[in-house]
């Protein structure tokens, strides 16, 4: 069988997560439309099995944060795990949703992957809304440069191309192991998941200056008969954010329990019982020992 690593990597906001719930069927990166919403690298894995071994393939996707100019230490340790996955890789996805800006974020990436020998693949995302005329001047401005593979317009959202793109990717893979069981769609714990699933609606419930100073971690992870019993706390950087989080008589946090608990139902295929609290944690982004307890130390 084929089998190999293939990196997503991107400015924040183009639809890395979207692309890789695409990809394998499952939820397993939260989406939303703030920038940086992914904080670690996240593996999906696409196995297709056929009665001739030779035919068979598993790509394993590695989801990694935007790629951006870091103001506070998780930011520089988002930034390191998106460009170390370049050196692991046996091939890159660099997903755009319009042509290389004047600006320092697109030439800083492309300058990275000009550095590699990897194979890379320029994936232009939302076509879905994207007109044709404006496809092409995106697509030209990449096909134009001669350090990628191929470039192929995609809708991460709709599924559109996606198919197509396997079949690029498995035509640069070589033979190699099975890295994981046939039925996996990623190597995080459900535990992770669920964590990552409550701060994605605190992303999408929260004004804008609150969502990148909020922290998620399960304190208790209980797994019973038809039912899991979850508790969170969620950490925010000031005491006034406290309050917006938790809302007048509370609604606001119980919105978000509720729609993160059905998502988690989904994912669990059981009853879920979620306790939320809220605690204040100030500058924890700025904080070593903060980080690596919250999950965010180096890999």
């Amino acid at each position: 069988m084929k089998s190999g690593f293939i990196g997503i990597i991107g400015r924040p906001n183009v639809g890395k997560s979207t692309l890789l719930n695409s990809i394998t069927g499952e939820k397993i990166a939260i989406a939303t439309e703030k920038p940086q919403t992914t904080r670690n690298r996240i593996r999906g894995v696409y196995t297709a099995l056929a009665e001739n071994d030779a035919d068979s393939v598993q790509m394993v996707f590695i989801d990694t944060p935007g790629i951006h100019r870091p103001r506070n230490k998780l930011g520089g340790h988002m930034t390191r795990m998106a460009t170390d996955t370049l050196r692991e890789v046996d091939a890159v996805l660099f997903v755009v949703d319009c042509a290389p800006s004047a600006g320092g974020g697109d030439a800083h990436i492309l300058k990275l992957l000009e550095e590699i020998d990897t194979p890379r693949i320029a994936v232009i995302n939302k076509i879905d809304v994207m007109p044709p005329d404006a496809f092409k001047v995106v697509y030209d401005a990449y096909a134009n440069r001669e350090m990628f593979h191929d470039v192929l317009g995609v809708s991460a959202l709709t599924g559109g191309n996606v198919a197509r793109l396997l079949g690029i990717l498995r035509g640069l893979l070589a033979e190699g192991p099975m890295f994981f069981p046939a039925d996996a769609v990623t190597d995080r714990p459900e535990r992770f998941i669920a964590c990552e699933l409550i701060r994605e609606k605190l992303l999408l419930y929260l004004d804008d200056e609150i969502p990148h100073g909020v922290a998620v971690e399960i304190e208790s992870y209980e797994e019973l008969r038809g039912l899991t019993r979850i508790g969170a706390v969620i950490y925010c950087e000031k005491k006034s954010h406290k309050g917006m989080i938790i809302g007048k008589e509370g609604r606001k946090l119980k919105g978000v329990g509720k729609r993160a608990r059905a998502d988690i139902e989904a994912l669990l295929g059981t009853k879920v019982f979620l306790q939320l609290w809220v605690k204040v944690r100030e500058n924890w982004r700025d904080s070593d020992f903060a980080l690596r307890s919250l999950g965010y130390g180096d890999e």
